[in-house]
């Protein structure tokens, strides 16, 4: 495994906006994995280690898009006309012989459109009749032919390392007879929750204590980004525990990930534990809910400490941890797509600060109009359930004083961001 320099994440004391902290992660983080080749079928959400170049012409030969006539557009009479019908052509049976100049082809969606033949008039616009068929006015040359090379040219990369392969990536590999790629390893991640009130779920819940939610949005929001996770459990508040088993995870995993115990209070021992192998950094995110965040070294690996309430460590990870992830994985990290969407709300913030409100979508009330944002739920970041009942975040940006209802925002759905 490839260690990190224990100032990689160094911070300075100014807060970061949101793109200063992608740029720092871009500029300073590499892939830590090594990489191995997997079957084909099983690349989906593997990150691609090495550029695909296709080997051949895809599609490799000219072919009908639909059923129809071949023709040669220079036979083509600008009134239309007849043509004899000098043979048939159905797909992967290309045609064995030259037909003679003035004649058309019977041919079928898919079939090899034979040399000389650049265009193929839809069955539906023709009338075939004793061997002979009636063509109409007005034919384009080169309609309804497919060119070889046109999706894929050989010698070209079809897919680019660093590439998070989805379904249509499969596609287009096995289209260029690759049956299998070489991939990024999964990165390996240990995660925990930390606090004496944290319980798990199932157990007795004792006085004053909270079951950890934490703990299980986190791992299923690492599944989904193909992390190989470690389910550490739920530290209790003893610095030395807490430093004995991060410094263990460390030995074994590429990024060891916290929720609690990175502020200052005197019960949050989880940045001494961190320090006393490596070095952590508190990054001062300019966003609400997504504070603290801490990120540093721990044993040559990377620590990611995010927020104890729920909804803050959801956001921190969307905005943070998921890029560096990412980075380490091998991965190219590109800013999620924002869409404009109607407020169905107002909101006030203050300026300097970046925003994330739990929208759900609702249908515009006119055609052509953006859907509505409406608030999911109260604002608190300890309110749960208000993410589950979002499916996305309104965008507000650090110079933004808020949002009247009815102004257009930036919404920020979920699929872009959790998967």
């Amino acid at each position: 495994m490839t260690r990190l320099a224990d100032d990689c994440f160094a911070a300075d004391p100014v807060p970061l906006t949101v793109e200063a902290a992608l740029e720092r992660i871009r500029d300073r983080l590499q892939a830590v994995t090594g990489t191995e080749t997997v079957p084909l079928d099983a690349g989906l959400d593997r990150v691609l280690a090495e550029d695909v170049v296709s080997p051949i012409d895809v599609p490799p030969h000219d072919n009908a898009a639909v059923d129809g006539y071949a023709v040669r557009s220079a036979d083509l009479a600008p009134g239309g006309g007849e043509m004899a019908v000098a043979g048939r052509v159905a797909a992967g049976h290309p045609l064995d012989r030259t037909p003679s100049a003035g004649a058309a082809l019977r041919i079928f969606t898919g079939a090899p459109v034979p040399e000389g033949f650049d265009t193929v008039v839809m069955q539906e616009d023709c009338w075939e009749s004793d061997g002979r068929v009636r063509l109409p006015v007005g034919l384009r040359p080169g309609a309804n032919v497919r060119l070889r090379g046109e999706d894929v040219r050989r010698g070209a990369v079809s897919l680019a390392a660093g590439r998070r392969l989805g379904p249509g990536d499969l596609g287009l590999a096995a289209s260029i007879g690759r049956t299998a790629l070489t991939v990024r390893k999964r990165l390996r991640v240990a995660v925990a929750s930390t606090g004496d009130e944290v319980t798990e779920p199932g157990e007795d819940l004792r006085p004053g204590a909270v079951f950890d939610a934490n703990r299980h949005t986190v791992k299923a929001l690492l599944a989904r980004l193909g992390c190989a996770v470690t389910d550490l459990g739920i530290l209790e508040d003893d610095a030395g525990t807490i430093a004995r088993l991060l410094a263990a995870a460390a030995e074994d995993h590429d990024v060891v990930m916290t929720s609690g115990g990175v502020s200052t209070g005197e019960e949050d021992h989880v940045r001494a534990a961190v320090a006393a192998h490596g070095r952590i950094d508190a990054w001062r995110l300019s966003v609400k809910p997504g504070r603290p965040v801490a990120l540093g070294v721990i044993g040559g690996r990377a620590f990611i400490g995010l927020p104890g309430n729920p909804v803050a460590a959801v956001v921190a990870f969307v905005t943070l941890a998921r890029p560096v992830l990412l980075a380490l994985a091998g991965a190219r990290i590109a800013a999620p797509a924002r869409y404009p969407v109607t407020a169905g709300f107002s909101h006030a913030k203050k300026p300097g600060r970046r925003e994330f409100l739990r929208v759900r979508l609702e249908p515009g009330l006119e055609l052509g109009r953006p859907p509505v944002a409406v608030k999911a739920g109260p604002d608190g970041s300890g309110i749960l359930s208000a993410l589950a009942a979002a499916d996305g975040l309104i965008d507000l940006g650090e110079d933004s004083e808020g949002l009247a209802k009815g102004e257009t925002a930036a919404y920020l759905p979920f699929n872009e961001v959790m998967r």
